[in-house]
């Protein structure tokens, strides 16, 4: 038997002991990307975290800590057997936690947050993308970790093996000083600010910071700000001084643009393509053969070579494409109708100019809250997975993209001209799944996305193909572009520009130019304004939007990722670090003017968000 006067320290120890192995298993999951760091550096994330480690133990020990000392006070509290079962259940509500948190880094690059909570009204969409998911060996681990610490538990720390040595009141004072202790963990230390993530951060790659988080730490924070609707978070500069450097970045050399349509009032038809990154767009310098609906499309066509996301998600992306606006970085304006209400969308500008506007999915709009988003927009008719025959759904997400293009030909054979039609499609996402043979070999991840993408470009080429044969045909400017890249192929990390890079193309009947390839840098959220100004139609409201065929004297893409973002530039390509508050890439010859204008960005553009 042990004594009482030890009990405490020996149960925060206990916690850190669980903290320090699943920092472990989170490197040796993503071994490959462990693999990258130096022994050193791996050493280090479990130094630099254990002062995080030490105050989420902190908070998980006050409930123990005063029981014993009301146990002390009072004899007949059952306390050991209330901090048992206290235990187990934090520590298998921390196992299941950590399983989740193994995976989601693998999809989202970042630790467990508060984002999750963006999908709760969508839990069937939640469930189609951890569907690639090895539930099978996240389920061990999970029964691992939890029935090995358990059983540690029970063997060296369980209060009943502690016994009352010394006189109850002086052990009650060392218990009620231990109580009191708890606060230096709990805040880090003595400093004035009290710990956040930031001490982690000590390296220039991002994973190892990643590594050395505490994940229910970093939980526990983001859910404690998790309303990021109020207040602006990114303050490098004075609001004026934000404000004119961003608006200046917006400035045109002249008012003039290259006119590539043949007609004054086409009709619009808009298609949104999930997850497609330039890394399997040949006509970009991808991998070739993956796309050649989109290369032969984009060779014919307009072709913009060298445009970004401006986030990593498809309700943030579709805000960027129809409202020509900027994403935040750890929430959305997408969940908040009363701002979107404010937003200007593309289906108001043409309906206002007597188009018919119509929406195509092949999936559930509810998600992420982007039906709210679209009637806000004012479509006349909205299409979903419930307008589809149930025996066309793949098993997660809805109507295969072949499925839902016959059903847009349909339609636009009977609608009323001049119309603007958004098509989004769906079979690119996780997990994977095609109606036809697999064109490329594999059964990784890899393999499974390479081959959907294919898919997508073989449906997106038959409706083509048969929209060609439409009376609409000639009079028709088509838009291609993606919501958003992906970490795949390659595993990009979540800073990178390769991750972001995607296609942006114009074809279709009414273009009187073809064959032209645009090389200037350029922005998901650019697209809204380079499509009105070929239509001489007004884009002022879309303030955050530049025209791409007009002449620029300073052409850039931002993007944001988790609590960070990326500026580009002809002299160099920057990612910043909101955490670490400093550059975590510069490629090039990034200037500081360059990291001022992207730091002017970041604050201007989250505090028009905020003010909506």
């Amino acid at each position: 038997m042990k004594k009482r006067i030890y009990f405490q320290p020996l149960y925060f120890l206990f916690w850190m002991l669980y903290f320090i192995v699943a920092r472990a298993i989170f490197l040796i999951y993503h071994l490959e990307k462990s693999a990258d760091l130096t022994s050193g550096e791996v050493l280090d994330t479990f130094l630099y975290g254990l002062r995080l480690d030490a105050s989420f133990a902190a908070y998980i020990s006050i409930a123990p800590f005063l029981l014993v000392l009301l146990s002390l006070l009072w004899e007949k509290l059952p306390a050991a057997r209330l901090v048992r079962h206290y235990t187990v259940v934090i520590l298998a509500f921390l196992s299941i936690l950590l399983s989740a948190d193994l995976e989601l880094y693998s999809h989202w690059g970042f630790r467990l947050d508060a984002s999750p909570l963006q999908y709760l009204s969508s839990p069937t969409e939640m469930a189609a993308s951890a569907a690639g998911a090895p539930l099978f060996i996240l389920f061990i681990v999970t029964l691992f970790i939890t029935v090995a610490f358990l059983f540690l538990y029970r063997r060296i720390f369980d209060l009943h093996r502690f016994t009352l040595h010394l006189n109850r009141w002086v052990v009650a004072g060392v218990a009620l000083l231990y109580a009191a202790l708890l606060v230096l963990p709990l805040r880090g230390g003595w400093q004035q600010i009290p710990i956040n993530q930031s001490v982690v951060y000590f390296s220039n790659k991002p994973f190892a910071n990643h590594a050395g988080l505490n994940m229910p730490w970093n939980l526990m924070h983001a859910l404690l700000k998790y309303d990021k609707s109020s207040h602006n978070p990114y303050q490098y500069m004075p609001e004026q001084e934000a404000e004119e450097r961003v608006q200046a970045l917006y400035a045109s050399v002249s008012d003039s643009t290259e006119m590539v349509l043949r007609s004054a009032r086409p009709n619009v038809l808009f298609i949104i393509l999930e997850s497609y990154t330039a890394k399997f767009v040949g006509s970009l310098g991808g991998e070739q053969g993956v796309t050649p609906t989109l290369d032969s499309l984009s060779n014919a066509g307009i072709n913009f070579t060298n445009i970004y996301a401006a986030g990593d998600r498809s309700e943030k992306g579709m805000v960027a494409l129809l409202s020509g606006y900027p994403v935040q970085t750890t929430t959305s304006i997408i969940k908040y109708p009363q701002k979107t209400e404010a937003l200007p969308q593309l289906s108001k500008v043409f309906a206002e100019q007597g188009y018919s506007t119509s929406y195509f999915y092949g999936g559930e709009l509810e998600f992420a809250n982007i039906k709210s988003y679209l009637r806000n927009g004012g479509y006349d008719k909205l299409i979903d997975k419930y307008d589809f025959d149930p025996s066309t759904y793949n098993s997660k997400w809805g109507a295969h993209d072949h499925v839902l293009f016959e059903r847009v030909l349909g339609d636009l054979a009977k609608e009323k001209q001049p119309f603007f039609s958004t098509v989004y499609t769906l079979s690119s996402h996780e997990p994977f799944e095609i109606p036809i043979p697999a064109k490329f070999p594999g059964n990784n991840e890899e393999a499974k996305f390479r081959n959907s993408i294919y898919y997508t470009d073989w449906a997106l080429g038959k409706f083509i193909a048969a929209a060609k044969n439409e009376a609409w045909w000639n009079n028709t400017l088509v838009v291609i572009a993606a919501d958003h890249g992906h970490p795949l192929p390659g595993h990009d990390a979540n800073h990178l520009p390769s991750k972001y890079r995607m296609p942006f193309m114009l074809t279709g009947g009414a273009l009187a130019k073809s064959g032209i390839k645009v090389p200037g840098i350029g922005s998901q959220t650019d697209i809204a304004a380079t499509l009105l100004a070929q239509l001489k139609l007004p884009h002022n409201q879309f303030k955050w939007s530049r025209n791409l065929l007009a002449p620029s004297s300073s052409p850039f893409a931002f993007y944001v990722f988790n609590d960070g973002f990326g500026y580009v530039t002809p002299e160099g390509i920057l990612a910043f670090d909101n955490v670490s508050q400093k550059p975590i890439l510069k490629e090039g010859t990034v200037s500081e003017e360059q990291i001022q204008n992207g730091k002017a960005y970041m604050e201007y553009s989250f505090g028009d968000f905020v003010k909506k």
